[in-house]
């Protein structure tokens, strides 16, 4: 179970609405999403939890690159969400590698089915397996400082657990408007 909604920031306060990702298949698609609540290029925040196992903020600022914070990377790419917010670049991995996937090409020179050991060969599939789950850390990912001019500090961010989203909101002052949504 999951939950999100859309915090949009207004001259006249926060303005919040409930959305469905099921269409949203992008980071690009998210920020779509978000630049469509605030047509007049306001800050807009995206607030995921996935039955408190993690959360993740993504802030848009008008027509500037989304910034991203995920509180637990490993628990976020087993969500189909959460592999949503974690991109290559979040990641630390450059864009379309996945992993170590070049040690499960056969590159002995020999041809399909010709290989000297297939004991070698299945381990090498096995590292790239292992390199991949590496490459997405346990724990927090992403700009812990996204909401830091807003009033809520990296240190706070990080200790969030829980309801984080409502904890995000009663910070930011957005507490009522959220729930009106939830």
């Amino acid at each position: 179970m999951y939950f999100a909604a859309l915090l949009a920031r207004t001259e006249d306060g926060w303005v919040a609405s409930d959305t469905e990702l099921d269409d949203v298949e992008t980071l690009s698609d998210l920020a779509d999403l978000a630049r469509e609540a605030s047509p007049d290029e306001d800050t807009v925040l995206v607030l995921i939890e996935q039955e408190d196992a993690w959360f993740g903020v993504v802030r848009v600022d008008g027509e500037e690159d989304p910034r991203i914070y995920v509180s637990d990377a490993a628990a976020a790419a087993r969500s189909s969400y959460g592999e949503i917010l974690l991109t290559d670049e979040l990641l630390g991995r450059d864009p379309g590698d996945e992993g170590d996937d070049l040690d499960t090409l056969d590159l002995d020179g020999t041809e399909d089915g010709e290989s000297d050991d297939e004991d070698e060969d299945a381990a090498d599939g096995g590292d790239a397996a292992a390199g991949s789950a590496e490459a997405v850390p346990h724990g927090p990912v992403g700009d812990a400082e996204v909401l830091d001019d807003l009033g809520l500090s990296e240190k706070e961010l990080r200790a969030m657990s829980g309801d984080a989203v409502g904890e995000i909101a009663e910070a930011l002052g957005a507490s009522e408007v959220l729930e009106t949504v939830r």
